[in-house]
């Protein structure tokens, strides 16, 4: 029987109960709301010794992904966290961590891009990253947030990947609000994530590398076929990798969730904490008789095409909720759903919905009106929008 203990903490305290636990060789950080309570946390646990992680105090937030870049490069295991205003000044170096394949682990409390100046959760700031080649994972609560940066580690440095990857929470909804959250024994946890093995790194001088050449015409088209096939392997290597964290916590950590939608003949899908709210209002309505039901996408780069249309088949409606515009496009989730279910000979129809920006909340009632429409045929083809003022 494992080990574990329940406490009652944030969503940023539980992230930084797993990096206390997996003890980083070094952890760079800047602080920035809704993201700095992930990092003061951990620094107190630096002061008062329960890790031997080196803490580098930085004057940016480029400089933080700077220094852990360095640090991975080395052969350290490197982490950070960061979110909004934050991730966008790093935006030079977040393709640099990729493409110099650091497995870095990043913490994101995802807040709204300015301007206007906003402090509160959209995904505007992940989205804008989202082909930048991190992998990326998207929590609905403290527990998963704290369990996915376990997982994440360990995808992140696995030989056939060696990406960087982005676990995102929503700012202040998850980051702030207190849960019961079961933290796990800290020997099966280390076990778990084990030790990093560096198969090239710049301190290992008796097999000198060069890292971080120029390519012109000549090999730079050849090092991003890699990236994208490393991003490939990151789909067969999460699933993996996530059956084997489920011995420990006994959790599932498929592509997605499947929530009620066996017999559904309308469903919901969307990340992160909406999740929640929209479980609430498929398990109202399945008692009214209605036949709805929730995808909650966990994994989204790399996207599971393949098996998200597998999961909705014999759906006749699908509503898909994106918490950021694509300015000018489809909204992200949205239009990867549609490319997913592009080849299908049976499509269902599929509905387009932005909501919560810059923090508005979803209220049980926009979820439910979003069913409704669903369920009734009443789609346009055309972007709406939920909780808006027209």
């Amino acid at each position: 029987m494992t080990k574990f203990k329940m406490l009652p903490l944030t969503g940023n305290q539980a992230i930084a109960e797993a990096m206390r636990q997996v003890n980083p060789d070094v952890v760079a950080a800047y602080p920035i709301t809704p993201q700095s309570a992930i990092v003061e946390t951990f620094s107190k646990f630096v002061a008062d010794g329960k890790v031997d992680t080196e803490m580098v105090r930085v004057e940016s937030e480029h400089s933080a992904l700077s220094a852990v870049v360095g640090a991975s490069l080395t052969g350290a295991r490197a982490m950070t966290a960061t979110c909004s205003a934050g991730l966008a000044l790093m935006w030079e170096i977040v393709g640099v961590a990729s493409g110099l394949r650091c497995p870095i682990v990043m913490a994101v409390a995802n807040r709204a891009l300015s301007a206007p100046i906003n402090i509160h959760c959209d995904h505007s700031d992940s989205m804008g990253a989202r082909d930048l080649s991190w992998i990326q994972i998207y929590c609905e609560n403290a527990q998963e947030a704290y369990e996915m940066v376990l997982l994440a580690l360990r995808l992140a440095e696995h030989p056939d990947v060696m990406l960087p990857v982005m676990v995102c929470e929503d700012g202040f909804i998850t980051s702030h609000c207190v849960q019961n959250v079961k933290i796990h024994d800290d020997s099966d946890v280390r076990k778990f994530v084990g030790e990093r093995r560096s198969e090239h790194n710049l301190f290992d001088f008796r097999h000198p590398v060069t890292i971080g050449a120029i390519e012109l015409q000549d090999y730079y088209f050849e090092s991003k076929r890699q990236q994208q096939e490393a991003m490939k392997n990151a789909l067969k290597v999460y699933l993996e990798t996530g059956k084997e964290l489920s011995k420990l916590t006994g959790n599932d950590y498929g592509y997605f969730e499947k929530y009620r939608i066996d017999g559904a003949e309308a469903i919901i899908i969307t990340m992160s904490s909406s999740a929640g709210t929209a479980k609430t209002v498929v398990d109202r309505m399945r008692n009214e008789g209605k036949k709805v039901g929730l995808l909650k996408i966990r994994l989204f780069r790399p996207f599971p095409y393949e098996e998200v249309k597998e999961a909705i088949k014999g759906v006749k409606a699908i509503g898909v909720l994106d918490r950021s515009f694509s300015f000018g496009a489809n909204a992200p989730l949205f239009s990867e759903v549609k490319n997913a279910l592009f080849d299908m000979e049976k499509r269902p129809k599929v509905q387009s919905y932005v909501f919560g920006l810059g923090g508005r909340d979803l209220l049980e009632e926009h979820v439910e009106y979003a069913f409704k429409e669903l369920l009734e045929g009443k789609l346009t083809g055309k972007e709406k929008y939920l909780g808006l003022r027209e």
